[in-house]
């Protein structure tokens, strides 16, 4: 192994062509333009072959590699050379998974075999810490402080998953952010070298989106990673009072609305539970007896195909409310006028008194003596006798004139009795 920062560095040999083991002189052509392609510690030996180089046979590669301090040892006459992929068709091999030391270098060498005839081999030296490429950051993140922005980056990673800060010791980062445009025009990029893994952006516009990028870098070779993808963030910073106040008027209305909302879907459950269960349309009193249990009950009864009302009622009719006979009240001239037959002091006059229900009528003597009955019942007499001849009434009355005043004022403090018509009497 040769020192990491050594000033006479051991250059790499050139490709070189050394003839196969027990090779007969086989006119089986070697394989052509080894490379190496590398990043970080992953490292993968690829070469070309002629297509027609081995007409209709198959043809096979082995790959080797061997230290290249055994080859330069006096001790040991014979290196002990690595077999890395043995009669493999593919035109590559990984080198990886066998962890090459990334400060040594290694003599790495391909054989082509056809129908069992092989070629010389094809070597080439190979040097990890001088040839392997290096790799970007393996992650790139942005978060905003303020008016700037904290970018937090993970080192290179290698096949291991470790960081390549341990083979590189003087590995640092080149930033670049800038300003993303509105319009797609490309803004002037500021540059920043960092030895860390975080730093912070300054000099940035509060509320304004940045875009940054990094590479990783190592000047003892030159190294010179590419670009990562550009991640952009907007920064912060302090938000004006009048941006608070319609965040605050947006939030007022929007749960106003809501709350409202609310309500009005309650209302209207509500309401519609109300007219399924008490309808506004009543029914009929006059069905309501037949169809309730109880005169009192809302709740209709169902009828059974044997019940009482099935039998005895074969339907209902509504008939109209019964007329009403007008009552025509003669003059007073002819109330004081006794008819022919009478005593001169005889009288009998009829008073109606108005009601909501019914109308009532009596007659009392002017000396307040007859009863209430004994008048109902004279009453009676008269309205019999005055539908068969008006000279029926003689006789019938009481001599003594009736004060028809005094008769009104008297029925007043009387009870009413209900009476199914009306009949004028004249006297």
């Amino acid at each position: 192994f040769r020192p990491r920062y050594e000033h006479n560095v051991y250059e790499c040999m050139s490709l070189c062509f050394c003839p196969a083991g027990g090779a007969d002189g086989s006119e089986v052509p070697p394989p052509q333009n080894v490379t190496t392609k590398t990043l970080n510690t992953n490292y993968t030996l690829s070469w070309d072959w002629a297509p027609g180089a081995a007409g209709t046979h198959a043809v096979t590669f082995t790959t080797q590699y061997v230290p290249r301090y055994q080859l330069r040892s006096k001790k040991k006459k014979t290196p002990n050379w690595i077999t890395a992929c043995n009669q493999t068709s593919h035109r590559s091999c990984d080198l990886t998974r066998f962890n090459l030391h990334y400060l040594g270098i290694f003599v790495l060498r391909v054989q082509a075999t056809v129908d069992g005839q092989h070629s010389e081999w094809a070597q080439k030296e190979f040097c990890p810490d001088k040839e392997a490429a290096l790799g970007p950051p393996s992650n790139v993140t942005l978060a905003p402080a303020g008016s700037d922005l904290d970018v937090v980056l993970i080192d290179p990673l290698t096949s291991n998953n470790t960081s390549m800060r341990e083979h590189v010791p003087d590995l640092y980062y080149h930033v670049q952010y800038w300003e993303r445009q509105a319009d797609g025009q490309a803004s002037p990029h500021k540059q920043l070298r960092i030895n860390t893994t975080m730093v912070t952006l300054p000099g940035l516009k509060a509320w304004t989106w940045y875009c940054v990028r990094v590479q990783s870098r190592c000047d003892f070779y030159s190294k010179i990673s590419d670009f990562t993808v550009p991640h952009c963030m907007q920064t912060e910073g302090s938000i004006p009072w009048w941006n608070i106040f319609l965040y605050f008027l947006g939030s007022l209305l929007f749960f106003f609305l809501i709350v409202l909302g609310t309500i009005y879907a309650l209302f209207r459950c509500c309401k519609t539970v109300k007219d399924v269960l008490n309808p506004s349309d009543q029914m009929p009193s006059h069905l309501k007896k037949y169809l309730c249990s109880s005169p009192g009950s809302d709740i209709p009864r169902l009828l059974t195909p044997d019940s009482e009302s099935e039998l005895l009622c074969e339907g209902v009719t509504i008939c109209p409310p019964p007329a009403v006979p007008e009552i025509h009240i003669p003059p007073a001239e002819e109330l004081a006028a006794p008819p022919s037959g009478l005593e001169p002091n005889s009288s009998v006059r009829h008073s109606r008194q108005d009601s909501s229900s019914s109308g009532d009528s009596g007659v009392y003597s002017s000396g307040g003596g007859s009863s209430g009955s004994s008048a109902l019942k004279q009453l009676s007499a008269v309205r019999h006798n005055h539908m068969g001849s008006n000279d029926s009434f003689k006789g019938l009355l009481d001599p003594e004139r009736v004060n028809l005043r005094e008769m009104t004022a008297h029925l007043k403090s009387q009870p009413e009795v209900a009476d199914e018509g009306v009949v004028d009497v004249c006297v």
